[in-house]
């Protein structure tokens, strides 16, 4: 195979290479077990002795192909896949924090995973402490603590559309001998490689535009290899020290840049279980295939739309780092020179009510929780998926109380900003009538 392929040929040709007259699809391996011809070949796989399949709950070849993919389109060195992208978030920071140590964060990241950093793992005796991404590093530098393991972000934030500053972000974890986890699903790596900015850990949820047509739940974890664990050796006993369940095998002398997939896979995986089926990662590796086609026209529909937006007279802001005007422009050309992604956060002039008259006036665009595939859906936050909120609180997680998040899918441009307009026009009535179009 040739080497140093561009990033469109490694979403048709990366992970699974067909030899002679076999299938050029990759071939769905549906079988939880696999067989061999004698014990001791299978008492070498649970030593982590030998590479092999043995059970699909912590290898299968369908899972690895497209985990290959992946990683080839970020450029790491190895990648996990999960049942979800919530599970790749959980996974990324279980498999090198534990009871007593402590999380940094961006405040502005997907609400799921605002929960489960600030709520579900302090349950597990996990902190996190949440800052504004915005802050300059010696303010980011004041939330890390002696037991601090991790700092984390995303590279374009759900469902505010901001954009992280990666190089930053990495001073301040490398400066502090932890990694730098960001989680770069609205990006992609078709628009952002976060390795190449100094990022250490990528997360996924692949049901996303990696998916791009709303037909599986699935997430990735990808690693750098770049990360010196052995030199921080006291921050991180799991992957330094023996694993007892392991007949005392260190992670880092065993696998060196690996260590960290290895561990995930040999100790994460076979305690927690959260896999992907294969039939889920055949689907994926299909949307995979047309990733590089897909984000390209995601991305010139949704600058389209954002200037359209962005002149009507109902709309009071937008955000979208494409736009000339957006605070965030400068960094979506260093980072996001080709594109940052199809989603726009915006707020119209009124209250919440206002948006859900615009929202339930559209016709062709969906109203659905789900985000970045190829159909075009809207949501209102306050309304739906954060709900349960004050104001106030939505404001401490970075989101407008009047934000609504657009995800601009791939029909014709011109058919979505003309569902857009009819649906603008008619929050200029308010009365019963206009409550039953």
């Amino acid at each position: 195979m040739l080497k140093n392929l561009k990033r469109a040929s490694l979403c048709v040709q990366a992970g699974y290479r067909p030899k002679n007259g076999e299938p050029v699809e990759l071939p769905i391996i549906q079988s939880t077990t696999f067989k061999y011809d004698n014990s001791e070949e299978m008492a070498m796989l649970f030593d982590l002795k030998k590479e092999g399949y043995f059970y699909t709950r912590l290898q299968n070849p369908t899972n690895d192909a497209v985990a290959e993919k992946i990683a080839a389109l970020e450029g790491g060195i190895g990648a996990v896949l999960t049942s979800s992208g919530q599970a790749a978030n959980f996974y990324a920071v279980i498999n090198i924090l534990g009871a007593g140590d402590h999380l940094v964060a961006s405040n502005e990241i997907y609400g799921g995973t605002f929960n489960l950093f600030g709520v579900t793992l302090k349950k597990m005796g996990i902190e996190c402490s949440f800052i504004d991404p915005k802050s300059s590093e010696e303010e980011i530098q004041t939330a890390f603590r002696p037991n601090t393991k991790a700092l984390f972000g995303e590279t374009i934030t759900n469902p505010g559309v901001r954009v992280l500053d990666i190089e930053k972000f990495a001073r301040v974890a490398h400066r502090n001998g932890v990694p730098l986890i960001v989680d770069n699903t609205f990006a992609t790596p078709i628009n952002c490689r976060p390795f190449e900015w100094g990022a250490d850990i990528v997360t996924h949820s692949t049901t996303k535009y990696m998916d791009g047509m709303a037909c599986q739940v699935g997430g990735a974890v990808v690693d750098s290899g770049n990360f010196d664990w052995d030199s921080n050796a006291s921050k991180f006993p799991g992957l330094t020290t023996p694993d007892a369940s392991y007949h005392g095998l260190t992670y880092t002398k065993s696998f060196g840049k690996k260590a960290y997939v290895t561990k995930m896979v040999a100790q994460i995986m076979r305690d927690l279980g959260s896999i992907p089926g294969p039939m889920n990662s055949f689907i994926l590796n299909l949307g995979l295939q047309t990733l590089a086609l897909r984000m390209k026209q995601h991305c010139s529909n949704a600058l389209k739309v954002a200037q359209f937006l962005e002149a009507d007279p109902h709309v009071a802001w937008v955000h979208y780092p494409d736009l000339k005007n957006d605070p965030d422009h400068d960094l979506a050309e260093k980072y996001l020179p080709d594109g940052s992604c199809g989603v726009i956060a915006f707020g119209l002039k009124g209250d919440r009510e206002t948006a859900i008259i615009f929202m339930d006036s559209l016709q062709m665009i969906n109203i659905a929780t789900h985000v970045a595939d190829a159909r075009s859906c809207v949501l209102h936050p306050a309304s739906h998926t954060h709900r349960q909120l004050s104001d106030e609180q939505l404001r401490e997680a970075g989101i407008a109380p009047d934000l609504i998040r657009l995800s601009v899918g791939i029909e014709d441009v011109s058919d979505i900003i003309s569902d857009l307009s009819q649906g603008l026009e008619k929050i200029d009535g308010s009365g019963p009538e206009l409550r039953r179009i």
